[in-house]
């Protein structure tokens, strides 16, 4: 049993060859202890001179919580200087990472303990730096520094990955203009696990991140789901060759959607001359189109037509909503080939010059992404866990 008063406050403060120098604080009070590290002969890094103290630094360090109350750690650090006047190297701190990292302000032990409670436990960061007493933003670089250390050294954090999805998302407003900035989320859409996100939303950042990884790891992604974007399918096209790229069903649904809805504009304008408003029967039955006719009940049903009838003259708005119908029952039919021959046949109907503009440029679309919609029927992965993830 060790009796040294001394030796007592080193055994609780528990930092390796250090001396404590003093303690402040009170009863549940915060705690602040001053301490230095043992003199050790320092050499020059430059020329080998012993080196000489110049001055004492006292840093503040953030430290674990002692019997519940925040803790701080004054280190008396020593300034070194070399006595050789032609040695170019001027004045340095000593630094032992043990405690801490240069230019960090926490321990190291607390910076690993910070970055179990949050990254591993689910706290809040709020919530740790409200227990160490001390701002959110220190807590928050500290687990940035952290957390992408052990990212970047963990090779295997993630297994092969069958399929392989990218969404976007607005990643943040900056500025006094609000410019948007987009990022690109990379998920194992199988197991819905978040597996890097890079900034932007053209090929190239996604493009790279995969290109970084094994040859062995690409070859084990047998599928790769995507919205309707061209930079995500050149990314497959470049990256994943072998892949089965599959469209988000989605997406396709919400472009058959917004086609809809841009007809309902059209239409709204060239019989009415402005935009819909309260009393007009189309812009009364804009959130009605855009639902599915199977969750239409019979009242709503005959209200929507009825609209369709009043505001709708030419049939227009009437064929757009029929064409997203048409879309709709595509992922109702069960098998591969008859899903083939199902969008040839919408294909060719919505190429119909009779057809409104809005239908024929969604059949364009459709016929331009025909291989991607119906892979979708060899194998039901969706992007659905890429867009959850991006609310992370």
């Amino acid at each position: 049993m060790e009796t040294d008063p001394t030796r007592m406050c080193e055994i609780l403060v528990d930092l390796l060859d250090v001396n404590i120098m003093g303690v402040e604080g009170g009863h549940r009070q915060p705690v602040s202890v001053h301490f230095e590290c043992r003199r050790v002969d320092v050499g020059c890094p430059e020329c080998g001179v012993l080196a000489r103290v110049k001055d004492r630094d006292r840093v503040s360090l953030v430290d674990l919580p002692m019997n519940g109350r925040p803790t701080r750690v004054v280190w008396h650090k020593r300034r070194f200087f070399c006595p050789d006047a032609d040695c170019p190297k001027g004045s340095w701190s000593e630094v032992d990472t043990r405690i801490a990292f240069p230019r960090h302000l926490v321990t190291d032990r607390a910076g690993r303990w910070l970055t179990a409670q949050i990254g591993k436990y689910g706290r809040s960061v709020a919530e740790v730096a409200e227990e160490l007493g001390c701002d959110w933003h220190t807590i928050n670089d500290t687990l940035l520094r952290y957390g992408e250390a052990l990212v970047d050294d963990d090779e295997h954090r993630f297994g092969f990955v069958e399929a392989l999805g990218l969404d976007e998302t607005l990643f943040v407003r900056e500025g006094p203009y609000r410019r948007q900035h987009f990022s690109t989320q990379i998920v194992d859409v199988a197991s819905g696990q978040l597996l890097d996100v890079v900034p932007g939303r053209d090929s190239h950042a996604p493009t790279s991140w995969l290109m970084k990884r094994t040859c062995d790891w690409r070859f084990h992604v047998s599928y790769a789901t995507l919205d309707l974007s061209g930079p995500y399918r050149k990314v497959f096209n470049e990256a994943l060759p072998w892949a089965t790229q599959i469209a988000d069903p989605f997406h396709v649904v919400k472009l058959a959607n917004q086609k809809l809805d841009e007809c309902r504009r059209r239409v709204q304008q060239e019989l009415f001359g402005h935009r819909g408003h309260k009393l007009d029967p189309l812009y009364r039955a804009r959130r009605l189109l855009t639902m599915a006719a199977e969750r239409l009940n019979e009242k709503s049903h005959e209200k929507v037509m009825g609209l369709l009838r009043a505001g709708d003259p030419r049939g227009e708005v009437t064929a757009c909503y029929n064409a997203k119908e048409a879309v709709r029952e595509l992922y109702t039919v069960p098998d591969y080939e008859l899903a083939g021959v199902f969008i040839d046949e919408l294909i060719r109907d919505m190429n119909d010059p009779s057809w409104p503009v809005e239908v024929r440029s969604l059949g364009r679309t459709l016929k331009r992404w025909r291989g991607q919609i119906i892979a979708w029927h060899q194998a039901h992965f969706s992007n659905e866990c890429a867009s959850h993830c991006t609310s992370l």
